[in-house]
């Protein structure tokens, strides 16, 4: 049998270059009993299967390949956030996923203990069957520290998911399990799973099991009353020829899940991302009707940084689409930690101003609504971060999630403009 793989000390792991022979260097690694954070993407399939293969053998993580995020023993690596320690093990294909829910975590006043990244791949292909996912479950379970685990991945291939959920409930610990865009499963009785509709319901459901109270749902942080007065407030002046969202966005799983609430309350959201052919954008580069786009998608980076890096293909973007006059809300990410960006929001600033702008030149109003992925000790400083992208003229809401609701909500508020009894 395997021996199941230890959490080992940073100098442990080998993060891998992103070359041609990524595969190759991550195979020698391994075989030097190292584990591996494989950034790279782009890898074949049947390399990474033998990979994964070769680190159960070996009793070793393979995180990737495309894995982004990752924090081990309190070490953030790659892209990720400065978040304190403390009971939560999670395990995620995504990065910007990982990100937000850890970030949530530690706003919340809780911690975590290790964040493993299993890469796009492992959960969603059924050849490779879950494997990193599955060896984080035995880690975590065997982690004295590790108190709850959460699970974040896009819809996975139905076997899998059943291996993964037959696994959680072997580990025998409280766990909350997230499938992006698919309805959040029934929990079954006596099970240890439960399932979240959000990223923001992941981390919410995790704390709460770790300070062992009840969960309880809330769509915002703040009150019915609050929430009124800001969709009467950034809709008194829409023009009515103002009719269509707009999501600019750096981190893919953040651009999924905007997508996704936004398409929920419209059923008309075009995206990169889209699952329904319908409403895939023919040419990412142009928007049409409600959009949001992934920035961070290859068509975007082949040939130059992440937008996350590099912020300018969003500004380009905005700037591009700043005098179109039937943009009525615009929704944007602002990602920080190690890896971004020194200043994200300073550098959005400029282009959210000139959209809104341009928006009362031509006699309307335009809002923006924005949410910080990060902490309070991320390098770029939250704080700082949350009156930069306010000064512009944003509305800062707590998380991505709510952030899209509040857009919704927004639509909602215009659509009903002109009939009886509206107000």
């Amino acid at each position: 049998m395997p021996r199941r793989p230890a959490l080992l000390p940073l100098s442990g792991l080998s993060p891998t270059p992103i070359s041609a022979y990524a595969a190759r260097e991550a195979r020698k690694a391994l075989e030097n009993g190292l584990h591996v954070m494989l950034f790279s993407d782009n890898v074949a399939l049947e390399d990474e299967i033998a990979l994964k293969a070769l680190s159960r053998r070996k009793g070793l993580l393979m995180m990737g390949p495309d894995c982004g995020t990752a924090i081990i023993n309190g070490m953030p690596l790659c892209f990720a956030n400065v978040v304190r320690r403390g009971p939560v093990g999670v395990i995620g294909a995504s990065g910007t996923g990982i990100q937000e829910v850890t970030c949530l975590i530690d706003r919340a006043g809780s911690g975590v203990s290790q964040a493993i990244g299993a890469g796009g791949r492992d959960l969603k292909n059924e050849r490779v069957g879950g494997a990193t996912t599955l060896m984080g479950i035995e880690a975590l379970a065997g982690d004295d520290d590790t108190k709850v685990i959460v699970i974040i991945s896009k819809p996975p291939a139905k076997a899998v998911a059943e291996q993964v959920v037959a696994a959680l409930e072997r580990a025998g610990k409280p766990a909350v399990a997230f499938f992006v865009g698919a309805t959040p499963e029934a929990r079954r009785a006596g099970s240890v799973v439960r399932f979240a509709g959000n990223l923001e319901e992941t981390a919410a459901m995790a704390v709460a099991l770790a300070k062992g109270k009840r969960y309880a749902p809330r769509a915002f942080a703040a009150s019915d009353a609050e929430i009124e007065a800001i969709v009467k407030r950034e809709t008194r002046a829409i023009a009515p020829k103002q009719r269509y969202l707009r999501g600019y966005f750096t981190g893919g799983t953040l651009a999924d899940e905007a997508w996704i609430v936004a398409h929920r309350a419209t059923g008309a959201v075009h995206s990169n991302n889209q699952t329904d052919p319908k409403f895939v954008l023919a040419d990412p580069r142009r928007s049409v009707g409600h959009t949001v786009v992934d920035l961070g998608d290859d068509a975007f980076t082949v040939g130059r940084p992440h937008p996350m890096i590099d912020p300018s293909p969003r500004v380009e973007r905005m700037m591009a689409e700043r005098d179109d006059g039937e943009i009525a809300v615009v929704v944007v990410d602002v990602v920080i930690g190690y890896g971004s960006h020194e200043d994200p929001a300073g550098a959005i600033a400029p282009a959210v101003e000139a959209m809104r702008a341009a928006a009362r030149k031509r006699g309307g109003y335009l809002p923006v609504l924005a949410s910080i992925t990060g902490t309070a000790g991320d390098p770029q400083n939250f704080a700082l971060q949350k009156a930069k992208l306010e000064a512009a003229g944003c509305v800062v809401m707590p998380s991505n999630h709510q952030a899209c609701a509040l857009a919704t909500r927004i639509l909602e508020r215009i659509g009903t403009r002109g009939k009886a009894g509206a107000r």
